[in-house]
């Protein structure tokens, strides 16, 4: 299971959530698993029932005031209650003081305990955000991404084939590189799959018969990204006669990545075809798709209703008996 370390999230984020640590330096290995954040407020009313536990504790203003309600030894068994778990760390938000009791007892079984002058909502959203992108189901494929009209290809293929030659000529058109030979995609809520380059090769290219260029010093930074969303798979193949190619579009045969289902797009390559321009092409028209329009649906419909008017002209011929 992914995780991410407390240390990890001070070091990626301690200046931009303005986090400081109070307490708990010997417990800064501990894992965060999940996302979303927990506010203790009823566990330290005494109700544990579906304490969440595993997540980052949030205390800011309605649980600091509850505690301040109570007397010191009332106080203290709401605080044992609650660091009692294995918690991750707890984030006390708005700079608000921090009891000593807890700071006591989160020392005494190594919780981190952390304070930032965020507002509570604020802090939660920026953690979250941060957290889900970290834990992410991720994975790494071969092949190319580039933005084309603002959509997302992805182009994949045997090793070869020609993806990096279409996206170089892509590229010329003023379209955009995000990744070339190895492309990392990242699962973002449901339904989305972001593709970003190596942070080693970054917008490198191995170009055959000339080598390693770098497209940002060639074509100026207009032609390159660092992340896209991948919305349709462009899978490059040696044309074969005995494969069965679509022809009418009709019919679309989806993908799935980390669970998430796009269309694929299979190009049959020859000597001569202009894979860049179809890839124009096949951008544009999934653009008119996304607008609720199909060219292949529409050209489908004009056919049937040529092939009914023909039916009832001959049908009318047929029944006039002068």
């Amino acid at each position: 299971m992914k995780a991410v370390l407390v240390k990890e999230l001070l070091a990626d984020r301690q200046e931009a959530l303005h986090l400081e640590v109070l307490t708990g330096d010997s417990g800064l290995d501990r894992k965060i698993i999940i996302a979303d954040t927990n506010r203790p407020g009823l566990a330290f009313t005494g109700y544990m029932g579906y304490f969440l536990w595993e997540r980052v504790q949030i205390i800011g203003i309605t649980e600091t005031g509850y505690l301040e309600t109570l007397p010191s030894d009332k106080r203290i068994e709401a605080i044992k209650r609650v660091t009692s778990f294995e918690l991750p760390c707890i984030v006390v938000t708005k700079k608000l003081g921090v009891h000593p009791e807890l700071l006591s007892e989160a020392k005494a079984r190594n919780i981190p305990v952390l304070r930032t002058d965020i507002d509570t909502t604020e802090f939660i959203h920026r953690l979250s955000s941060y957290i889900d992108n970290m834990l992410a189901p991720t994975t790494t494929m071969h092949g190319t991404l580039v933005d084309v009209y603002g959509v997302g290809l992805l182009y994949t293929g045997d090793s070869g084939i020609g993806k990096s030659e279409c996206a170089l000529d892509l590229i010329e058109r003023g379209h955009r590189l995000v990744a070339d030979d190895v492309v990392t995609i990242k699962k973002r809520g449901e339904r989305v799959l972001m593709g970003y380059g190596n942070q080693m090769l970054q917008h490198h290219m191995e170009i055959r018969g000339i080598g390693i260029v770098d497209l940002t010093t060639l074509f100026g930074i207009r032609s390159v990204r660092m992340r896209k969303r991948i919305e349709v798979e462009v899978r490059l193949k040696r044309w074969s006669d005995d494969e069965d190619y679509e022809r009418l579009g009709l019919e679309e045969k989806p993908t799935t990545i980390l669970g998430v289902e796009i269309p694929l797009i299979t190009v049959p390559v020859v000597s001569g075809k202009n894979i860049s321009v179809i890839s124009e092409v096949l951008a544009m028209n999934h653009l008119l798709k996304l607008c609720g329009y199909s060219s292949a649906e529409e050209f489908n419909n004009r056919l049937l209703d040529s092939m009914q008017k023909k039916f009832e002209s001959a049908r009318f011929v047929e029944d006039d008996l002068e």
